[in-house]
């Protein structure tokens, strides 16, 4: 047997007398909520090693940023200069011990005076810098069949091995060097 649907005013009363939960609403984005925030401390703190990372290289040369990393920059105490930690590939620590007043004088220029006054060293791996995509060497094309003949030929007194392929692969780069 089917039941008969309510009329609208008994509706109402249902709807009345029973508590019904509020829907759920989502909760705001925490990025709207942190990005000023986010802003007065990085005015008021500055950037850290992420402004150093893209300059690195300049500050330190290029063989330097190849074997270095800056990780963090530690505050000091009672508005005392504060030390850059830097992560190093084994031997060029003593490197840049040695270049130390060079680095933070060149550190002074960027960052302000006195913002960093040491270094602090850490040995550890080193992330690889992006390589350019334009240093890809590029394949030399093969050598013409005239010139790969005349270059067996003239090796072919020498006995098989590996001084043979070695002459083989010397002449080659030579003669493709050469046109």
């Amino acid at each position: 047997m089917r039941r008969p649907l309510p009329t609208p005013e008994e509706a109402i009363a249902i709807l009345r007398s029973k508590r019904t939960k509020p829907q759920r609403r989502p909760p705001p984005p925490a990025g709207k909520n942190l990005a000023p925030l986010l802003k007065d401390l990085e005015d008021r703190f500055g950037k850290g090693p992420a402004a150093l990372q893209a300059r690195w290289k300049e500050i330190v040369g290029d063989t330097l940023a190849r074997r270095t990393e800056p990780v963090r920059i530690i505050k000091g105490r009672n508005g005392e200069g504060g030390a850059l930690e830097l992560r190093v590939d084994g031997p060029v620590a003593s490197l840049i011990q040695h270049q130390a007043p060079q680095i933070t004088a060149r550190l002074d220029m960027l960052l302000g005076k006195g913002v960093v006054t040491r270094l602090r060293i850490v040995q550890g791996p080193v992330k690889a810098p992006a390589a350019a995509p334009s240093t890809r060497l590029r394949r030399k094309p093969p050598l013409d069949a005239a010139l790969e003949k005349q270059l067996a030929d003239s090796l072919a007194e020498q006995p098989d091995g590996a001084l043979k392929q070695a002459l083989l692969k010397l002449g080659r780069g030579v003669l493709s060097s050469e046109r």
